[in-house]
C-alpha cells in the first residue's frame, strides 16, 4: 500500500513541476523561461546518478531542536514535523538522525543577506504544498528530500559577501549588472573599444563549476547618493545520499536593479544525490536592471539565465553556466537574448575530460586567458547565433588549442585572436564563421585546423584567417556550394583524401584586397630564377612563411573543384586527380606582380607599355612617343615565374601580372588532370579593380596590362574538353595608349611518357589553350604571344602533347618540335606495303609497314609466287630453272607417248578388196558396213534409193525427213504408210526441251562440255533411229512382203560426226521388177550430201560406204573412187565455215583440176552445189555427179533447157539460195534436183553468217595441211602443255595472293575452264588410235581456246607487272593451238601427196 501510495505521489509531483516548466505557462510579464524552452529535458522522468563521495563537513553552530527551538512535535532523532512558520534574523542549524517534516503552508524564513539554514539529518527532509524557505544560504543533507507542488526555496537577492578578490561588484554608477557565472551588462558606449571588450562587473568561480558554492554580487547603481543595485543570489545546496524529488522551485536569482541600478548576479544552486524525480522548476538567472545581471551556476538539471537590461536591451547579460556533473557536461545558453557580454570558460579540466560543451541561443562565450587549451571528450557545439571567442580582441598574440571530437556549428561563429591549433574528428559549419586573427605577430602567425574524419562546409560557412592558416585532414573536406569560403594569406589544406569545392566555393590565398602587412605573402618578384621549392617542393606540407606558396593543396589523393580556387602562387603537390568541372576555375589571374622583372616602362605622366613574360609588353604610345614594354624573361622549357605588372607601382590603376599556378612537382607528378572548366593565369587589364581613397573609378590613368603568368603542369595523363579553357594571356592597355601585355606561359611536363607498346595517348586536348598578348585599346601596340610547351618528347613522339608521329613519318631524336618527324624514304617501302601507325609511334628506321592484304607475306610484301621465285634468284634465274625442267618432262612426256601409241599411229588397214596404198590416203574414212548386219554385197546389189535427214541435227534443228516419197522409191513404197512412218521417225528424231536446255547452259559455262554434250545426245538419238527401224517398226510403208518380214527393206545410217543421215531403201527380192534396182547412170544426177558444217570440230566431208563405192565402180573404178574421195575429204577439211566464199573456191577449183578431167574419161562429171534449204535456213553442201556422152563435153546447168532459175527455187546454206546467188543460175538437168551447181562466179555472190562462238576463234583454230614431224610436233605440244599448265598454276597463285575474288573469278568464269586444257590434251596426247585422238585432240583446242576467257581476267589485275604471267599465258595457248592444228593435220592425213598441186602426182601417188 505504502508502495502503491509512493507512485501515484510521484506521478502527481512530476505533473506539477511540468507544469510549472512548461513556458506556456510563465506569465509574460517576469519574461522568466524553465527548462523546457531549451534542448534538454532535465527533470524528464527518474534521474539516477552515482553517488558521489560526500564533501568536508563545515564548521555549523549548535542545532536546533524540535519543540523548543522549532515549535514543532517530535525529535529530530526521529521525526520533526513544524506546526507554524518561522522567522530567523540569523543562521540556523538543524542536526539530528532522524527526518524533518515542514508542513503545507508553513514558512522557514531568514530574510537577512548572507543569513544560512543548515539541515543535517539522516532521515527524510520534506516540505509539503506550498510551503516556503526563505534565506541567504539553504544546505540540506539527508537521506531523502522531497519538495512537494507549490514549495519553494527562495535565495534571490539574499547573497553574502561574494569570494575574495573577485570583481563581480561593478564599480562607478554606470548601473552595470553583477558578475558571477557571467559577466554583468554595462550599457556603457566606448567607441575606442569593441563591444565584447565593455561590460560590468566579472565572472568569477569557474574553477568550483562542478560544485558551485558562490553568491552572486550586486549590481551597479547610477548615483552616488543612492545604492541602487539589485542583490546577488544566495547558494541552494543538496546532498542526498537517496532520492529526491523536486515538484516545487529552487530559485538563487539575482535581485532586480530597476531602471536605476544594475541587476544583481545570480548565486548556486548544487544537488547532488543518487536519484532525482518530479519536474520542478530550478532558476539562477541574473537579476533585471538598468544592465543586467549575469548569470549564476547551476551544477545538476539546471538552466542557467541572465538578467535582462533595461538600459540596453540589445546587450543582456552574459549568459551563466550549467554544469551537469554526471556525463560531465556544460551548457551555455542566453535563451536567444542578444547581448555583448561574454560567458568566460576559464581553464578547462584534464582529467577527468568535460564530455560535451554546448554554446547556444546567442550566448556569447569567452577564452580568455592565454596560451590555453579548451579539449572536451566529445562534442563542442555552437548553434543558434553563438558566439565563442578565443583570446582579446586587442591582444592577439595568443595561441589556443582546441581538442574535442567533434566540432560542430550551427548558425554561430568562433573567433581567435591569435592562432588556433584545433584538432578534432569532424568538423561541421551550417552558415557559420570561424574568424581568425593573426594580430600582425608572425611568432602566432599560423593556425593549423585538423579534423581526422570529416570537414563540411554548408549554407555560406567561412573560414578566414588574416594570417597563415593550415587545414589538414585525413577524410573529406567539402565546401558544399555557394558562399563557403576558406582563405587566408597563405593557405595550406593537406592529407586529405578527398577535397571537393562545389559550386559558388572558393578557396583563396591571399586575401582580396588585403592591406600589405607583414602577414602579407612576399612574392618573390624581382628573381630571376625559379624558386627550387616549386619544382622540389618539402613533403612535410607545413605551413611555412618562407616558401613562395600562397595555397597549397599537398598530399591529397583528389580534388573536385566546381567552384573558385584562387591564389597568387597555387600550387598542387602530391595530388592523384584533378578535375575541374565546367563551373569550377582555378584562378591566379591578376595576382602576380604589380612591377616584376618584365614590368613596362613609364612616363612621367603615368602610362606606361605592357609587361613583358612570355612575350614583350606592348609599347605606350604618347604625343607621338612610344615606350618600351616590359622584356620577355623566364624559361619556356620549365616556367615558374610570376607574370610582371606595367610598373607604375606608385600610381593609381597599376596593373598586376598574372599568378603562377603549379600542378604537381618534378618527383611527383599528377596522375590525372581533366578541366571541363578553366585555369587561368591572366596578366590584368587596365581598369580592373582600379579605385582611390573615395571610391571613386580612376578613368585617366594609362597604364599598360599586366603580362601573362604561368601555367606549369606536372602531369601523367591531361584530358581538356570542348568547354575547357587553359589561359595565360596578356592584359589589355589603357584607352589612352598604354600597351598590352605579353603573353605567359603555358607548360605540360610529361612524367614516365610511356614508349614503343607501351605507349597510350596522354592527352585529350578538345578545349582553347590562350598565351596571346593583351591589346592596346588605344595608339599602344599589342602584346606579344606568349608560349605553350611540353617536356621534349621522346622517339616517336611529337607534339606539346606527344602524339605519335604521323603514319609515314619517323622520329628518332628527343624533342617536341613536329618537324623532327622525318618522311620515311619512299625507296624502303615495298611497292605492296603501306605505312601504318604503331603504338608509341616509329622511332628508327625502317619506318613500320604492313602490306595492303594479308594475302602478302612480310617483308617484301611478295606474294607465295613471288616468294618462291626469289627464293630461286628471282625472275631470270627462276624462269631459266623452269624452263629446263619443262623440257626435261617434255621430253619424258614424249617418249612415254610414243612407247604407248607407237602401234596405233601405224597406217590404218586398207578397205577389202583394194590396195595397201589406197587405204594409206583415207584412214579417217568408216564404212557403214561396219555397223550393218547384213552382207554387203547383197546389201549393194539390191540398193534402191538414198534418202536424206534434213537439218544438221542440233536441238534446235533436229533430224527431219520430208513427208512425200521421192520418186525414186515411189514404186516400192506406200505413200500413206511412207507418211506415217515419217512422222514416227521424225517425232523420234526431236529432242526433249531440257536436252536443249542443258545445252544452252553448257554453252555458256563450257562450250566443249556443251559440245560433248550435243555429241552424246546425237550418239543417242542415232542409236534409237536405229533401234526403231531395225527391230520396231514393222515396214509397213514397204510393198515387198519379204523385205516387211525381214525387217531388212530400211536401214538408217549416219556420218561419223552424226550431223548427216540417211535412209537406204533395199528391194526385198519379190518385187519381180527387172528394172530395179536403177543402174548407176540411171541414177543420175546423183546428189552425194557431205557430212559436218565446216566448223573445226566438224569439217565438211564426203562419206563413203560399200553401197556408194559399188555404185560407182558401175562406171568408175573403185581406186580412181577412193584416192578421188581422199583427195576431195583433205581439200574439204579446209574449208573453214564462216569463210566458205574463200575456202569452197579452193575445192571448186581443185574438183577442176584433179577430178573432173580424170573422171571425164568414165564419163562421169561432178559439180560442187548446195542443196535446198531446210525451214530454219540449214543449207547442205555436197556434190552432184552426172553423166557425159564420149567424146563430148560435159553437159552443163545451161544446156538442159537454157531457162533461168526461178528465184523462188533457189536456195542457199542459210536462208534462200536467191539472197547470195544470181539469176543466171539453172536448174539442174534431168531429174529435178533442188539446189544450186556452185563454180567461181556464184560462190563470190554467197553470203553467210559467221557462228558466233566460233569466229573470234577460227583465226587460231582451224584444220590446216599436216607439215609431217610427227614427234617433234607432239614434243613441242608435251612442252607447251605442262607450260601451259606450270603458268596457270603460277597465275592461280599470283592471283590468290593478291585477290581472292579475282582467283575465284579466273577459276570459275568458266568453271575450272583454266584447267582442264592440261587433262584434255593429255588425254589427246595418250589416246591409241589417230582418229580418236585426232578427236580429242580437236576437244583439247577448244579446251585450250576457250580457256582464253579464264586468262583474259587476269589482265584485271592490279599487279602491272605480273601482265607477263597471263601475257604468257595467252601466247602459250595461241601457240598450242596451232600446234594442235598441225598435230590433228597429221594425224588425219598421213598422205601429203593428197595437197598435191600437181594432178599428175596426186594420182600417181
Amino acid at each position: 500500500m505504502a508502495a502503491a501510495s509512493s507512485r501515484v505521489l510521484h506521478i502527481i509531483l512530476n505533473t506539477f513541476i511540468l507544469f510549472i516548466i512548461n513556458p506556456s505557462f510563465i506569465l509574460a510579464d517576469n519574461d522568466e523561461f524553465s527548462v523546457g524552452d531549451f534542448d534538454f529535458n532535465l527533470f524528464h522522468g527518474d534521474y539516477t546518478p552515482p553517488s558521489p563521495p560526500p564533501p568536508a563537513s563545515p564548521p555549523h553552530p549548535p542545532s536546533l531542536s524540535c519543540e523548543e527551538d522549532l515549535g514543532g512535535n517530535g525529535s529530530v532523532d526521529t521525526i520533526c514535523v513544524l506546526n507554524s512558520s518561522l522567522n530567523f534574523a540569523e543562521d540556523v542549524y538543524i542536526e539530528g538522525i532522524g527526518s524533518l517534516h515542514i508542513p503545507s503552508g508553513v514558512i522557514v524564513s531568514c530574510p537577512v543577506a548572507g543569513c544560512s539554514i543548515l539541515v543535517n539529518i539522516s532521515g527524510e527532509f520534506v516540505m509539503g504544498v506550498n510551503s516556503s524557505i526563505v534565506a541567504g544560504t539553504l544546505s540540506v543533507t539527508a537521506q531523502n528530500a522531497s519538495l512537494n507542488n507549490g514549495s519553494i526555496i527562495n535565495v534571490t537577492a539574499l547573497a553574502g559577501a561574494p569570494p575574495a578578490q573577485t570583481s563581480g561588484t561593478p564599480s562607478g554608477v554606470q548601473g552595470s549588472g553583477g558578475g558571477h557565472g557571467g559577466r554583468g551588462a554595462s550599457c556603457v558606449t566606448d567607441n575606442t573599444k569593441l563591444p565584447e571588450d565593455v561590460w560590468g562587473g566579472d565572472a568569477y568561480s569557474w574553477s568550483t563549476l562542478d560544485e558551485p558554492r558562490s553568491y552572486g554580487s550586486k549590481g551597479g547603481t547610477t548615483s552616488k547618493e543612492e545604492d541602487y543595485g539589485g542583490g546577488g543570489g544566495g547558494r541552494i545546496e543538496f546532498d542526498v545520499g537517496g532520492a529526491i524529488a523536486v515538484c516545487g522551485s529552487l530559485m538563487a536569482d539575482g535581485g532586480d536593479g530597476g531602471v536605476k541600478g544594475g541587476g544583481g548576479s545570480a548565486g548556486s544552486i548544487y544537488i547532488k544525490a543518487p536519484r532525482m524525480t518530479g519536474s520542478g522548476r530550478i532558476s539562477a538567472a541574473g537579476g533585471n536592471g538598468f544592465a543586467g545581471g549575469g548569470g549564476g551556476r547551476v551544477s545538476i538539471n539546471v538552466f542557467s539565465s541572465r538578467g535582462r537590461s533595461f538600459g540596453c536591451p540589445e546587450n543582456s547579460g552574459a549568459a551563466g553556466t550549467y554544469y551537469d556533473a554526471v556525463p560531465r557536461r556544460l551548457i551555455v545558453s542566453n535563451h536567444n537574448l542578444s547581448t555583448d557580454t561574454d560567458t568566460l570558460l576559464l581553464e578547462f579540466p584534464n582529467q577527468p575530460l568535460w564530455t560535451n560543451v554546448y554554446v547556444q541561443n546567442h550566448a556569447k562565450a569567452s577564452v580568455p586567458l592565454l596560451w590555453s587549451r579548451v579539449q572536451v571528450q566529445g562534442q563542442l557545439h555552437l548553434s543558434c547565433g553563438a558566439v565563442l571567442s578565443f583570446g582579446l580582441a586587442h591582444y592577439a598574440s595568443s595561441e589556443f588549442e582546441l581538442m574535442a571530437e567533434e566540432l560542430l556549428m550551427s548558425d554561430s561563429v568562433i573567433k581567435i585572436y591569435g592562432a588556433l591549433r584545433m584538432s578534432v574528428k569532424v568538423h561541421l559549419m551550417w552558415n557559420s564563421k570561424m574568424l581568425i586573427s593573426g594580430g600582425g605577430d608572425s611568432l602566432v602567425a599560423t593556425s593549423l585546423l585538423e579534423a581526422s574524419n570529416l570537414v563540411v562546409l554548408k549554407e555560406s560557412s567561412v573560414i578566414h584567417s588574416n594570417a597563415n592558416l593550415g587545414v589538414h585532414g585525413q577524410g573529406l573536406l567539402n565546401l558544399s556550394g555557394p558562399g563557403n569560403l576558406i582563405e587566408a594569406q597563405r593557405l595550406i589544406l593537406s592529407l586529405f583524401y578527398s577535397i571537393n569545392v562545389g559550386p559558388g566555393s572558393i578557396l583563396r590565398g591571399p586575401l582580396e584586397n588585403a592591406s600589405d602587412n607583414d602577414m602579407a605573402p612576399r612574392l618573390y618578384c624581382e628573381r630571376q630564377d625559379c624558386p627550387m621549392e616549386l619544382l622540389h617542393p618539402p613533403e612535410d606540407c607545413n605551413v611555412n612563411s618562407s616558401l613562395p606558396f600562397t595555397l597549397q593543396i599537398c598530399r591529397v589523393e583528389d580534388i573536385i573543384v566546381e567552384g573558385l580556387i584562387e591564389g597568387s602562387v597555387v600550387h598542387f603537390h602530391s595530388v592523384r586527380t584533378v578535375v575541374v568541372h565546367r563551373s569550377g576555375v582555378i584562378s591566379a589571374s591578376g595576382l602576380g606582380c604589380t612591377g616584376g622583372v618584365g614590368r613596362g616602362k613609364v612616363f612621367s605622366n603615368g602610362l606606361g607599355g605592357g609587361g613583358g613574360h612570355g612575350g614583350n609588353g606592348g609599347d605606350g604610345y604618347c604625343d607621338g612617343s612610344y615606350i618600351d614594354g616590359g622584356v620577355a624573361y623566364g624559361d619556356a622549357d620549365l616556367p615558374c615565374e610570376l607574370g610582371s605588372g606595367s610598373g607604375n607601382v606608385s600610381l593609381p590603376g597599376a596593373t598586376a601580372g598574372g599568378g603562377i599556378i603549379v600542378m604537381g612537382s618534378l618527383e611527383h607528378s599528377l596522375s590525372s588532370l581533366y578541366v571541363d572548366g578553366s585555369l587561368r593565369s591572366d596578366g590584368q587589364n587596365f581598369g580592373e579593380n582600379i579605385k582611390n581613397g573615395d571610391d571613386r573609378i580612376v578613368s585617366n590613368m594609362g597604364s599598360g596590362g599586366g603580362s601573362g603568368g604561368t601555367i606549369l603542369l606536372f602531369v601523367h595523363t591531361l584530358a581538356f574538353v570542348n568547354s575547357s579553357r587553359i589561359s595565360a594571356a596578356g592584359g589589355h592597355g589603357s584607352p589612352n595608349g598604354g600597351g598590352g601585355g605579353g603573353g605567359g606561359r603555358v607548360h605540360f611536363h610529361w612524367s614516365d611518357i610511356p614508349i614503343g607498346d607501351e605507349y597510350l595517348p596522354i592527352a585529350s586536348v578538345e578545349g582553347s589553350i590562350f598565351t596571346r598578348g593583351g591589346f592596346s585599346r588605344g595608339q599602344g601596340r599589342s602584346g606579344e604571344n606568349g608560349t605553350v610547351t611540353g617536356k621534349a618528347c621522346p622517339k616517336g613522339l611529337y607534339g606539346i602533347f606527344c602524339k605519335e608521329c604521323p603514319i609515314g613519318t619517323f622520329k628518332n631524336i628527343t624533342g617536341s618540335d613536329e618537324a623532327l618527324c622525318y618522311s620515311c624514304p619512299s625507296y624502303e617501302l615495298p611497292r605492296r606495303a603501306t605505312y601504318i601507325a604503331v603504338r608509341g609511334g616509329a622511332a628508327e628506321r625502317p619506318c613500320p609497314y604492313k602490306c595492303i592484304s594479308d594475302r602478302y607475306h612480310m617483308p617484301h610484301c611478295y606474294t607465295a609466287l613471288e616468294e618462291l621465285i626469289y627464293t630461286f634468284g628471282g625472275p631470270w634465274l627462276f624462269g631459266l630453272i623452269l624452263l629446263g625442267l619443262l623440257i626435261l618432262l617434255a621430253l619424258v612426256l614424249s617418249v612415254a607417248r610414243m612407247k604407248y601409241v607407237s602401234a596405233d599411229e601405224l597406217p590404218a588397214l586398207v578397205p577389202p578388196l583394194r590396195s595397201s596404198r589406197i587405204a594409206n590416203s583415207f584412214p579417217f574414212l568408216e564404212s557403214l558396213n561396219e555397223v550393218l548386219e547384213t552382207n554387203r554385197t547383197e546389201e549393194s546389189q539390191n540398193h534402191v534409193h538414198r534418202m536424206y535427214f534434213n537439218g544438221p541435227n542440233t536441238f534446235s534443228e533436229p533430224w527431219h525427213l520430208p513427208h512425200f516419197p521421192p520418186e525414186q522409191v515411189i514404186e516400192i513404197v506406200y505413200e500413206d504408210a511412207f507418211t506415217k512412218f515419217v512422222d514416227e521417225i521424225n517425232g523420234l528424231a526431236a529432242y526433249q526441251w531440257w536436252e536443249g536446255s542443258v545445252y544452252s547452259i553448257l554453252c555458256i559455262l563450257a562450250y566443249p562440255l556443251s559440245w560433248s554434250w550435243l555429241q552424246q545426245r546425237r550418239k543417242k538419238k542415232l542409236q534409237r533411229l536405229r533401234e526403231f527401224v531395225r527391230s520396231e517398226y514393222n515396214h509397213a510403208c514397204l510393198r515387198s512382203c519379204r523385205s516387211r518380214a525381214l525387217y531388212e527393206g530400211l536401214k538408217v545410217a549416219a556420218t561419223s560426226d552424226l550431223m548427216l543421215a540417211y535412209v537406204d531403201f533395199f528391194l526385198g527380192g519379190d518385187e519381180k521388177r527387172t528394172d530395179l534396182p536403177p543402174r548407176l547412170h540411171q541414177r543420175f544426177p546423183l546428189t552425194l550430201v557431205f557430212g559436218g558444217d565446216g566448223s573445226y570440230l566438224a569439217p565438211f566431208s564426203l562419206h563413203n560406204d560399200n553401197i556408194l563405192t559399188s555404185l560407182m565402180s558401175q562406171s568408175v573404178p573403185p581406186t580412181i573412187w577412193y584416192r578421188l574421195v581422199a583427195g576431195l575429204n583433205a581439200q574439204l577439211r579446209l574449208v573453214c565455215c564462216g569463210h566458205l566464199r574463200i575456202t569452197l573456191g579452193s575445192v571448186v577449183s581443185w574438183l577442176e583440176t584433179h577430178a573432173n578431167p580424170t573422171l571425164c574419161t568414165y564419163g562421169v562429171h561432178i559439180d560442187l552445189a548446195c542443196f535446198q534449204s531446210t525451214a530454219c535456213g540449214y543449207c547442205q553442201f555436197g556434190l552432184l555427179a552426172c553423166a557425159i556422152e564420149d567424146d563430148s563435153e560435159p553437159t552443163s546447168v545451161e544446156g538442159v533447157d537454157g531457162s533461168l532459175i526461178p528465184d523462188h527455187l533457189l536456195r542457199s546454206r542459210r536462208g534462200n539460195p536467191s539472197d547470195h546467188l544470181g539469176a543466171s543460175e539453172h536448174l539442174l538437168p534431168c531429174r529435178k534436183v533442188p539446189g544450186v551447181i556452185l563454180h567461181a562466179k556464184n560462190l563470190q555472190k554467197l553470203q553467210e553468217k559467221r557462228a558466233a562462238i566460233c569466229y573470234p576463234f577460227s583465226f587460231m583454230i582451224h584444220n590446216t595441211k599436216p607439215v609431217g614431224h610427227q614427234d617433234l610436233v607432239g614434243l613441242v605440244i608435251s612442252a607447251l602443255l605442262l607450260g601451259d599448265i606450270s603458268l596457270v598454276l603460277l597465275t592461280l597463285l599470283q592471283m590468290y595472293s593478291i585477290s581472292l575474288q579475282d582467283f575465284l573469278f579466273v577459276l570459275l568464269i568458266l568453271p575450272l575452264g583454266i584447267l582442264f586444257p592440261f587433262p584434255s590434251g593429255i588425254s589427246a596426247l595418250f589416246t591409241h588410235g589417230p582418229r580418236r585422238s585426232a578427236g580429242l585432240a580437236r576437244v583439247y583446242a577448244l579446251w585450250n581456246i576457250t580457256s582464253l576467257i579464264n586468262v583474259t581476267w587476269n589482265f584485271n589485275m592490279d599487279e602491272s607487272e605480273w601482265w607477263m604471267l597471263p601475257s604468257g599465258l595467252v601466247l602459250c595457248k595461241i601457240i598450242q593451238a596451232r600446234l594442235i592444228n598441225r598435230h590433228v593435220a597429221n594425224l588425219e592425213i598421213q598422205d601429203h601427196s593428197l595437197y598435191s598441186n600437181d594432178p599428175n602426182v596426186f594420182w600417181e601417188s
